[in-house]
C-alpha cells in the first residue's frame, strides 16, 4: 500500500488538467477529475454538463457518485480526488458523502470568478468538507489556470 503522501500528485493533477482540456474539445467547460487509489488512477471524468444537458455532470460530483456505488467505504477512505478546479459547493456536498481521503485541486474557486466574471462562491469546499476530507491546493496552478485562460480568454 502506497501512502497518500507518496502519491505522484503532479502526475495525477496533470491528468485532471488534460481531462479539462478534453472537456473543452467535446463542447463543455474546462473541468476534469481523477480518483486515485494506491497511486493508480481508478476512475476519471471530464465535465459533461453541456453535452449531456445535465447540471449534475460536474466531474467531481459524478466521480463521488460512482465511488459510492462502486467502491467500498474502506477503499474510498484511501482514495484521493485530483481535480482541475476546486469543487463547487454542490460537488463538495456529494464528496462529503463519499468520504474520500483528500481532495487536491489546481485552480481555486476564488480564481474562477476572475475568468467568468460571475459572483464569487462564498462557501469554499474546505468549509463543506471540514472534518471529513482535507482539501489541498493549488497544485500546478499555472497549468490549471492556462486551461481556463484559453477557454475564457484573457484581457
Amino acid at each position: 500500500m502506497v501512502s497518500v503522501d507518496e502519491f505522484s500528485h503532479e502526475v495525477h493533477m496533470r491528468r485532471a488538467i488534460e481531462l479539462a482540456e478534453q472537456a473543452v474539445e467535446h463542447g463543455n467547460r474546462p473541468f476534469g477529475t481523477v480518483l486515485v487509489h494506491n497511486n493508480e488512477i481508478i476512475m476519471e471524468e471530464e465535465n459533461r454538463v453541456i453535452t449531456e444537458n445535465d447540471i449534475r455532470r460536474h466531474p467531481e460530483l459524478h466521480l463521488a457518485m460512482r465511488a459510492c456505488n462502486e467502491l467500498d467505504e474502506s477503499v474510498r477512505a484511501e482514495t484521493v480526488m485530483y481535480t482541475s478546479t476546486e469543487p463547487c459547493p454542490m460537488c463538495a456536498g456529494g464528496i462529503r458523502y463519499a468520504g474520500l481521503n483528500r481532495i487536491y485541486y489546481s485552480v481555486g474557486s476564488d480564481e474562477i470568478t476572475e475568468f467568468t466574471g460571475s459572483s464569487p462562491i462564498t462557501v469554499r469546499s474546505a468549509a463543506i468538507l471540514s472534518g471529513i476530507t482535507d482539501v489541498i491546493g493549488p497544485v500546478l496552478n499555472e497549468e490549471g489556470r492556462a486551461v481556463h485562460d484559453s477557454f475564457y480568454g484573457s484581457d
